[in-house]
């Protein structure tokens, strides 16, 4: 298994330790009307319900823009037919937004009795967002169009837990700015960029506390703005989990689910939740940290400081140390792929010590997720990172565990499995939600 590198925009095997980049109604008047339409607010989640009232017209645009997202190519009257909005209000929609280029003409008809009908695409060709992570060993960003199709995946390596914030905002900052000329060289506008970072953030974009990169108060937004020179689309900053959760909910196997929980395997292990297709934040975006759950009270020390936390137990670092005792013998490890590959030739040749770690880790891993299917009963738990890397040596054991430590019969119908979108299921959530202003129905700035 080795790092890609970039050649063009084509992905070529290299060496595993090189430095690297890799692809991959009406109102009573127009201020009244301005206020309450910025007062509207549709989470990427969140299912908008259609009005005919002039105010609420860009609740309407969200209406039309999901529904041809999902059952496209689709003509004018499906969408009238199936959202409830009249056929004047539908043709005025889609005509503006064929205007803006959100929404295109195929010249496809269906075959019905009567009179051919027009389908209807998702366009957004001159529009693009970015997401990026900050990882265990390396930065990651992702550029998609409206349709969720990647422009561009690059990773860089680069040991974030060993770099002082600031020079760590600093890489990022220079790898979105050849990531935003990329897609500016494109014709394309950039709508907006979230990055994803292992720990804490609070909905100022700081990072209270990321234990894995060792910050405390980091202002992770307002710094990129800053570096960034103030760029004319907004810079969010939101946990890793919570991003990798909404690439598994739009992109995912288990897509359109609307109970789903994606765990992070990596530096640390968090928790994005949705719970009826709503993301489950908390009163000041802390939740799902379920890495810092102690699992075993005579286990490890944990980095936050506590004694057998579920990060200290079966996150990448621990899992690691744990199954390969010489790992550190030359110093701090700052690129942990080859010694994950390492973990994985060992357990296809069935080494004996490396199965029974597996499935210890497996164990306590299947703990932790028993106690998210007891809190939160989800349909689906998936599994990221380094977790999907190793899944068939781990689910045994960890489905095993749920199930015997579940409340409700067969684990209350909660499936744990692999995720299959790779070690980029952040950045590209982290784009997925730069897009939600348009797929909210607001229009880009021309």
């Amino acid at each position: 298994m080795t790092r890609p590198t970039i050649n063009g925009d084509h992905l070529t095997a290299g060496p595993a330790r090189a430095p690297r980049y890799a692809m991959m109604g009406a109102g009573t008047g127009m201020a009244q009307r301005r206020r309450r339409e910025r007062q509207i607010v549709i989470d990427i989640q969140t299912e908008p319900q259609p009005s005919d009232l002039g105010d609420v017209r860009v609740t309407n645009r969200a209406v039309v823009l999901r529904h041809v997202r999902r059952h496209a190519p689709c003509s004018r009257a499906d969408i009238a037919a199936h959202t409830g909005l009249n056929k004047a209000t539908v043709s005025s929609l889609v005509t503006e937004l064929i205007d803006r280029r959100l929404l295109r003409e195929t010249g496809l008809t269906e075959n019905r009795v009567g009179r051919p009908a027009t389908m209807l695409v998702l366009d957004g060709e001159p529009y693009a967002a970015l997401g990026m992570e900050i990882g265990a060993d390396e930065l990651v960003v992702v550029a998609v169009d409206l349709g969720g199709n990647r422009l561009l995946t690059w990773r860089r390596a680069f040991a974030a837990p060993l770099a002082a914030p600031a020079e760590t905002v600093r890489a990022l900052a220079t790898l979105a700015r050849r990531a935003i000329n990329r897609v500016n060289g494109q014709g394309r506008t950039i709508l907006g960029l979230t990055v994803g970072v292992p720990g804490l953030v609070d909905t100022a974009g700081t990072v209270p506390l990321a234990t894995a990169l060792g910050w405390r108060d980091v202002p992770v937004a307002t710094a990129l703005r800053a570096a960034l020179r103030d760029p004319d689309f907004t810079i969010a900053v939101d946990t890793d989990a919570n991003l990798a959760v909404v690439a598994e909910q739009r992109h995912g196997v288990y897509a359109g689910t609307a109970d789903l929980v994606h765990l992070t395997g990596g530096a640390t292990v968090g928790a994005g939740v949705l719970t009826g297709g709503r993301p489950l934040r908390g009163a000041r975006g802390f939740a799902g940290e379920v890495g810092h759950v102690p699992v075993d009270p005579a286990g490890p020390v944990c980095e936050c400081g506590r004694r057998g936390c579920l990060t200290a137990l079966v996150a990448l670092p621990a899992v690691v140390r744990r199954l390969l005792p010489d790992v550190e013998v030359d110093g701090p490890v700052t690129d942990w792929l080859p010694e994950l590959e390492r973990v994985q030739t060992l357990a296809r040749q069935e080494d004996p010590g490396v199965l029974a770690g597996l499935a210890e880790i497996g164990t306590h891993l299947g703990h932790g997720v028993s106690i998210l299917a007891n809190l939160l009963n989800p349909q689906v738990v998936t599994m990221g990172g380094h977790f999907a890397v190793l899944a068939p040596w781990l689910l045994p054991a960890a489905r095993a565990e749920l199930h015997a430590r579940a409340l409700a019969p067969a684990a209350g119908g909660c499936q744990l499995v692999a995720s299959r979108l790779g070690a980029t299921a952040t950045a590209l959530g982290g784009a997925t939600v730069a897009l939600a202003t348009v797929e909210s129905g607001r229009l880009p700035v021309s």
